[in-house]
């Protein structure tokens, strides 16, 4: 069972991240994932639920990959780190991009739904202590805000490879610069 949920909640993001919240639905995603009519509505019995598993599963995901990343750099590095975030980011808009692409799509969409915002901020909020732990590794003073910034910088750089995709997209030196400003 825990594999069929799974199906179902790949084939969300997919659906999310291709066509937009607006085509969240529970058919679009039981065809998406191949699998019978009501699949989907059984295991999340609203768009809520739906979202709150999307959410989960989307942060798992990506904690998942990004600590497959960092495995390749030294933790007391910071120039590997910067190059482990590059390389992450451009996984994140280049194999990844329906991921991506979905979990902004719920950004957007939780301006004008507020009851998305409370699965988002935990995802956020679980992201940012995680990555605290990183800058906190290089002697950050407020590593909690600089990882803030990080992430913010992240998201901006992959919503724009996202909306305006550039064949050399190189994320690496703006994460250098960015590090070194945090860091010195």
């Amino acid at each position: 069972m825990a594999g069929r949920r799974e199906q179902v909640l790949r084939a969300a993001i997919e659906v999310l991240g291709a066509e937009g919240s607006r085509r969240l639905t529970y058919q679009a995603v039981d065809t998406a994932a191949g699998v019978p009519s009501g699949t989907t509505s059984n295991y999340f019995r609203n768009r809520v639920a739906l979202i709150d598993g999307i959410v989960d599963h989307l942060q798992a995901l990506e904690r998942r990959d990004w600590e497959a990343f960092a495995r390749e750099a030294d933790p007391a590095d910071v120039h590997e780190l910067a190059e482990a975030l590059a390389r992450f980011l451009t996984y994140a808009t280049g194999p990844e991009r329906a991921r991506t692409a979905a979990r902004y799509a719920l950004f957007l969409e939780s301006a004008s739904r507020p009851e998305l915002r409370a699965p988002l901020t935990r995802g956020r909020q679980t992201v940012l202590a995680w990555g605290s732990e990183w800058i906190r590794r290089f002697g950050s003073p407020t590593p909690e805000r600089h990882c803030e910034i990080l992430l913010d910088y992240l998201d901006g750089a992959a919503l724009h490879q996202l909306a305006f995709p550039a064949d050399d997209f190189d994320p690496l030196p703006g994460i250098r610069d960015l590090l070194r400003g945090l860091l010195a």
